[in-house]
């Protein structure tokens, strides 16, 4: 009898104990969805109250918000943060403002001259036909995959990212320039095939993947930000133009690679992806610096006070690694660093109080420090994969929240 009592005792502590994991679980998604919900409804009262559709990307230096074109690269991000409250919450008062802002980007799904209409149109209009069931954003999506196509390059296998005949980058001499953010523009071509039943797409993808997989990336699983291939193909240059030093780990490339080739293995199954991506994952999991997790802006930049970090890669890395970890059999390792990355993020260190950082939800991050560029600030691709990333652990655990 005092066995059976001793085990029972034990089986209720050990219920207990789960009940409440699962109650501070459930308190940290209600908590950080409810702290979105208060920023976004103040970044939709500015826009709305203006009477305009206005696009905010960042703060300035005097703290005003700087809001972009409909062609800026990051115009899509601000769009799919309301198409994701949209999905967290399942209020309808976003369906109408997502739908207007996102609409406002039409004219992107002819854009020729880069690379980022995958993350423009894929943040968006991507969004809201798998969030809303958004049938008339079809033609749209379709037709940015076909912009996007056009920058498929044969000779060396890969989408040209930057136009290298003027500007800043005709100066440096590059031909074909490729940064490792292209691998974030897959996505699209892979629901492309999804949506059309036509492969080409994916295949466009994956041959960019491979080549990017053989030219980018070191024995360590690093990657350089940029290569740039010559006429014939062969490569030409390879630096990373927004890192520390061209040798640099700079970190938001490292977190775009792991997304990226997480995303390659979701499609094809192909084992050698999902090497990559555990292999990109790994080495930022062992290369680090700081106890939070957060990585300072670059992994080789020093370990200083005024060093800035880069809560974006921190994001974009917590939403990928939650993805790779159901997708291989070493998960909970992938998991497990994904949530405690996500629960920094939502400490008082980077969550933004209701009210404060006009409207933005996360605090520090950095967007081009060589070039001046966004330094320890809040960036519109941020709060979006920090969403992203709530959303994906919601799904893991089981997790709901209730609309107040």
């Amino acid at each position: 009898m005092k066995t059976v009592l001793t085990t029972l005792g034990i089986s209720l502590l050990v219920l207990a104990g789960c009940a409440g994991q699962k109650q501070a679980e459930s308190n940290f998604i209600q908590e950080n969805i409810d702290n979105a919900v208060a920023q976004e409804t103040i970044q939709t009262d500015i826009i709305e109250k203006s009477g305009k559709i206005l696009n905010p990307r960042t703060i300035d230096k005097d703290g005003n918000i700087v809001y972009v074109p409909i062609d800026d690269w990051c115009s899509g991000f601000f769009p799919g943060n309301i198409w994701h409250m949209y999905e967290l919450t399942g209020d309808q008062k976003w369906l109408p403002l997502a739908e207007k802002y996102t609409e406002d980007l039409d004219s992107v799904q002819y854009l020729t001259w880069h690379h980022d209409v995958g993350f423009m149109i894929g943040s968006s209009y991507l969004n809201g036909y798998r969030f809303a069931g958004k049938e008339e954003y079809k033609p749209v999506i379709i037709q940015t995959a076909k912009s996007l196509s056009t920058r498929f390059r044969p000779a060396a296998g890969v989408l040209q990212s930057w136009d290298a005949d003027k500007g800043w980058q005709a100066e440096r001499g590059w031909k074909c320039p490729v940064i490792i953010d292209n691998m974030m523009n897959l996505d699209l071509l892979f629901y492309v095939s999804h949506l059309t039943g036509d492969d080409k797409y994916k295949r466009l993808a994956l041959k960019h993947a491979d080549t990017t997989m053989q030219n980018h990336f070191r024995s360590d699983y690093s990657s350089w930000h940029v290569v740039s291939y010559n006429d014939d193909g062969t490569v030409g240059v390879k630096c990373t133009h927004q890192g520390k030093n061209d040798d640099s780990s700079w970190a938001r490339g490292q977190a775009w690679g792991v997304y990226g080739y997480t995303s390659c293995f979701r499609e094809s199954k192909d084992v050698r992806y999902l090497k990559q991506a555990e292999g990109i994952a790994d080495m930022i999991m062992n290369r680090v610096k700081t106890k939070d997790l957060i990585p300072l802006w670059d992994y080789d930049a020093p370990v200083t006070a005024e060093t800035p970090r880069d809560a974006s890669a921190a994001a974009i890395t917590a939403s990928a690694l939650i993805e790779l970890s159901t997708l291989t059999t070493d998960g909970q390792k992938y998991f497990d660093y994904a949530e405690n990355l996500l629960k920094n993020l939502s400490s008082s260190s980077y969550l933004a109080k209701p009210g404060e950082n006009q409207g933005f939800i996360l605090m520090h991050s950095t967007g081009s420090l060589p070039n001046g560029s966004e330094i320890d600030t809040p960036i519109n691709y941020a709060d979006y994969y920090y969403l992203e990333a709530l959303k994906r652990y919601m799904d893991v655990k089981g997790l709901t929240y209730n609309s107040l």
